[in-house]
């Protein structure tokens, strides 16, 4: 064996239960369980990346029996039995794994740990240093000079000394610990009340087990007791945790020879799992000349530069401009766009070149460096350029920070991060790590690597230069490489190349301006009504202590547990995992019906969280160069399409309420402006008239009813003039419920109706609008059928769980793609509405901005002088954005503030 490649040993048992219960969810459109699977082929395709390995094996539990149940019938007991979702996962990863060519190591009467305690032996033996892969705390004991345990769930590494700073004992002592403290997992038994603290001390103080036992006498009081009414059954939980170095193995460690992937046959698996981007990367892989491949993802050699001198800067920037498109990445001192300093900037060309740029770390020893002024100049014509096209991840963020420094960012031809999310929303996060690791099995640098944790993390001025190249010149070559593995994906679905195209690239510099321009609010009118929530809080607080008969912490789920269940024994509606009564808003809002502490909560918690959120935080967020907030605009984040916003989230001030809308009062115009709000009216119900071809539905909407009336009307069968107030709650609450797949039971609790009262109503709504119900079937049977719905213009949200043999979860998929392709709709309806809107503005060189998106609602700051014109032409842009059935209806206010505009 090579002396300079570890050989590495992998646990796959425990990361395939770890996978399992840690990853989301995630099936085929068979309905076939696939999320452990791909965690597991995630992780070994980052461990061969990382080490290179030459010799390695995954080994598996065996099925059945081993010689622990032999020697203790209890042993494992109390674990449940293996889930069908995860059991169905195991021989189709098995497959894979031998596909990929890595030894794969099942011995039957063992466990896999025995397997690897063996390689392990062997191996050290050798002089071979081996890494195990493994989140099995028990295998600590088979750490030694030669063995180190990693584990890639969380990025940790145990060596010798490490195993001391976690344990507080060395390699050695591990079997002992475990004898003591026990294991409950593997119904291990150890000494009642011996905690990992005291068996420590023991040992410590004893040197081993065995002097400890044969001083048991010594140790005083009930632990002591204890230790010694064990000494019986002690050999036997000894030899239970013992992991075994002597299983007869067919196998040395030389034997474990990694072999060439079958590529064509780990195509047709990846193909059945639904593995989209590893379906591409080996497709690409088989159309090349012959191309080598050691994995799923391609290896490609890194070559990296660090420019510091205008020569190589002026060789960079010939061979960007000659390039038909090139990636783009800023690197700063913020997360903040209106904060963030520039730092460096860096390029990719092709895959595995890349340069860095470094303009202004500033370290003691920092390295003479180009400066930033005049780098900007040089590269001002480039990025202000429509030709060659800037391929990024998040490159709204990218067009901020370089805005500051009077650099238009433009030709933004290609996110990476919005390539992703079109192409499937839902398929994993759309960070660059996450896509890296889905699309290339290739994992980053990360930012805590070279920049440390917590309250000491370095800002990227002050982190070395030769570091900070190596993971900004990633960032560039990574960008590049998962536009080319994801584009050609896009580009074969014409439907979703449009909804790229046309929809979520022209709003990146939109929201970007948007972002930039911000609104402005009255910080004092925040603090007084923060002044007013806080003594309304007191007085909820007063009065929650008289209900409860004595003072306690609202805030404390258990005191507030103990407070409601056991002292005022009102019914517990649900539990925590843990199996305690839950006081979460839902139970709240429960109990609140029909008791009064608990609708004292409610309205204590709902003003605690906006005092918090909004009136104490909006005007810390002020920011001091322009006297506005600046909230920040996420694309793919929500699944099916809209827009999501944080620092702050302007998408949940209420307005239901006078504390919601009081807070919308503090969002005012600058001197000489008025705030101008156009909301779309009812939206997605106007979606459903059109999706469905309801008949009723379709001339409500083009007679221009008031569609929950008309509904009332309808379910009730009275006259629109005697549908009173009630009968209209009653219909909206019916008309919203059923497009989101609301059941009996939700519109039940919704409406505060018996169960049988609200399935008459669904069932008469069915019987006036068959439309609707033979819409809701047809888009079940189709997104079971496809594993996907779309919208209006062909954006896809997938449904991996719409054939999961989970029925819960299968119900929840199938209400999700009822709703999806509304909801999705009316996103993609608002966002077209903004493009339009905003290349009429800068049309006619208006002073009007937007402001704010908030659900389906545009926020303009108008100068006076021009609100008639923005008034008509808004409207009318806003109710083009689609071609529906029906009408679409914009309502727009005017106000000196956005709650009177609204």
């Amino acid at each position: 064996m090579s002396s300079n490649k570890p050989l590495v040993l992998v646990d796959g048992s425990s990361y395939l239960y770890r996978a399992f219960h840690a990853l989301p969810p995630l099936t085929n459109s068979k309905g076939l369980p696939t999320g452990a699977i791909k965690g597991v082929l995630n992780m070994l395709i980052r461990l061969r990346k990382d080490y290179a390995p030459a010799h390695m094996a995954v080994v598996f539990d065996a099925k059945g029996k081993t010689f622990r149940d032999d020697l203790y019938p209890e042993y494992k007991a109390n674990r449940p039995p293996m889930p069908d979702d995860l059991r169905s996962q195991i021989e189709p990863l098995h497959n894979a794994i031998r596909f990929m060519g890595l030894p794969l190591l099942i011995i039957e009467g063992v466990e896999a740990d025995d397997v690897i305690g063996t390689l392990c032996h062997i191996a050290s033996k050798q002089g071979i240093d081996t890494i195990v892969s493994t989140g099995d705390k028990d295998m600590a004991q088979l750490v030694n000079d030669h063995v180190t345990l990693i584990n890639t769930m969380n990025d940790s590494k145990m060596d010798r000394a490490g195993v001391i700073e976690k344990f507080g004992i060395p390699p050695e002592r591990i079997i002992d610990y475990l004898t003591l403290v026990g294991d409950s997992v593997d119904n291990i038994p150890g000494v009642p009340k011996c905690g990992p603290k005291t068996a420590v001390k023991w040992l410590e103080e004893f040197g081993c087990l065995e002097n400890l036992l044969q001083n048991a006498d010594s140790i005083k009081g009930k632990v002591g007791e204890n230790l010694r009414a064990s000494m019986e059954q002690i050999p036997l939980s000894k030899e239970l945790a013992t992991i075994k170095l002597d299983v007869e193995l067919e196998h040395q460690p030389s034997d474990l020879t990694i072999q060439e992937q079958d590529d064509a046959n780990l195509l047709e698996l990846y193909k059945d799992l639904e593995f989209k981007g590893w379906v591409a990367e080996l497709s690409a892989s088989a159309d090349s000349s012959n191309s080598e491949s050691t994995s799923t993802a391609t290896a490609i050699e890194q070559h990296y530069d660090c420019i510091t001198t205008q020569e190589a800067f002026a060789s960079w920037l010939q061979q960007l401009q000659a390039c038909d498109a090139f990636a783009f990445d800023t690197e700063t001192t913020s997360l903040n766009y209106m904060q963030a300093e520039l730092v460096g900037v860096s390029f990719s060309i092709e895959p595995g070149r890349a340069a860095y740029v470094p303009v202004a770390h500033d370290y003691p020893g920092a390295p003479d460096q180009l400066e930033r002024d005049w780098v900007l100049q040089q590269l001002k014509p480039l990025l202000e350029a429509e030709q060659p096209k800037k391929i990024g991840q998040n490159l709204k963020y990218d067009k901020s920070v370089l805005a500051h420094y009077d650099v238009e960012l433009k030709g933004i031809g290609y996110d990476t991060m919005l390539e992703s999310y079109v192409l499937d929303s839902t398929a994993t996060r759309h960070d660059m790590d996450s896509l890296a690791l889905k699309y290339l099995g290739h994992k980053n640098i990360s930012f805590e690597e070279i920049a440390g944790k917590g309250a000491k993390q370095l800002t990227f001025n002050q982190i070395d230069l030769e570091k900070a190249s190596e993971y900004a010149a990633e960032d560039a070559d990574i960008t590049l490489r998962l536009h080319q593995a994801l584009w050609p994906q896009l580009e074969c679905e014409a439907t979703l190349t449009h909804v790229f195209n046309d929809i979520e690239m022209p709003l990146v510099p939109l929201l970007s301006k948007i972002e930039r321009t911000g609104a402005l609010i009255d910080a004092n009118m925040l603090r007084l009504h923060s002044q007013q929530l806080a003594k309304r809080m007191m007085e909820l607080e007063t009065e929650a202590h008289d209900l409860a008969g004595g003072p306690f912490n609202l805030s404390s789920p258990k005191q507030l547990g103990e407070i409601l269940f056991e002292k005022l024994g009102l019914p517990v509606i649900s539990k925590t995992p843990k199996g305690a009564p839950s006081t979460a808003e839902p139970v709240l809002a429960e109990l609140a019906l029909e008791y009064e502490l608990p609708k004292v909560l409610m309205e204590y918690r709902g003003l605690s969280k906006l005092k918090s959120t909004y009136t104490d935080k909006l005007p810390e967020l002020i920011d001091s160069r322009t006297g506005r907030i600046h909230t920040s605009y996420h694309q793919a984040v929500a699944a099916t399409g809209r827009l999501s916003s944080s620092d702050p989230n302007l998408q949940n001030i209420p307005i239901r309420n006078e504390e919601g809308r009081r807070i919308r009062q503090a969002f005012i115009p600058r001197t000489g402006c008025k705030l101008l709000a156009a909301d779309y009216s009812q939206i997605e119900l106007r979606i459903m008239a059109h999706l469905s071809g309801d008949d009723s539905l379709l001339n409500a909407f083009n007679q221009g009813l008031d569609i929950h009336k008309a509904t009332a009307a309808e379910v009730m069968g009275v006259s629109l003039d005697e549908v009173t107030h009630e009968m209209r709650r009653n219909a909206k609450a019916v008309n919203f419920g059923l497009i989101y797949g609301m059941s009996a039971f939700g519109l039940a609790k919704q409406l505060g109706i018996g169960r049988k009262q609200a399935q008459e109503y669904i069932d008469i709504y069915f019987t006036r609008y068959p439309g609707v119900q033979q819409y809701m079937e047809n888009i079940r049977e189709q997104a079971a059928s496809q594993g996907y719905v779309e919208t209006l213009f062909g954006r896809r949200l997938h449904l991996p769980e719409i054939n999961s043999r989970n029925v819960q979860r299968r119900q929840a998929a199938e209400r999700t793609a009822i709703n999806a392709p509304m909801q999705g709709t009316a996103a993609d309806i608002i966002k077209r509405a903004m493009i339009q809107v905003d290349d009429w503005l800068v049309k006619k060189q208006l002073d009007t901005r937007i402001i704010m998106q908030v659900h389906d609602e545009l926020v303009f700051e108008v100068p006076e002088q021009e609100l008639d014109c923005i008034t008509k032409e808004v409207t009318s842009l806003m109710q083009g954005a689609a071609e529906l059935k029906v009408p679409l209806l914009v309502e727009v206010g005017v106000g000196d503030n956005w709650d009177q505009a609204h």
